[in-house]
Formats: C-alpha cells, sequence, structure tokens
C-alpha cells in the first residue's frame, strides 16, 4: 500500500505498523519525533500502531545547538 513519509510517496506492507515502516526506512529508534497524520505517536506505541493506506507519517529528527 502506499503511505507518504516525510513528503514523499512510499510503497509499504498491506499489514505495516509504524515500527515497521520506520524501520524499513531506516529510522532510528532515539532522537526522532514520529506524527501520523499529524498527531504525535509516543515511541511506547510504534509497535502497536498500524498504518493504514494514504497515512502520511511525518520523521523529525531532534537536533542540539543554538
Amino acid at each position: 500500500m502506499n503511505v507518504v513519509i516525510n513528503g514523499e510517496a512510499r510503497e509499504v506492507a498491506a499489514d505495516a505498523t509504524l515500527a515497521s515502516v520506520l524501520d524499513d526506512f531506516g529510522v532510528p529508534e532515539r532522537g526522532v519525533a514520529v506524527a501520523l497524520d499529524g498527531a504525535v505517536v509516543p515511541r511506547a506505541s510504534w509497535r502497536g500502531t498500524a498504518v493504514h493506506a494514504d497515512a502520511s507519517i511525518e520523521v523529525l529528527t531532534a537536533v542540539q545547538g543554538g
């Protein structure tokens, strides 16, 4: 099925979870925040959060500095 990750269309498995999608695309488990359809998903919920067709996933990386 198709989803959008950071503005790019991607193909993922029909039974994908947020954790499996992030793992498939090499997203680290630490130092990132993830939103599914505009709502932030806590890291503890990634494995149990199903991804639906045409979902919008945004991955934000934490940065330091000023």
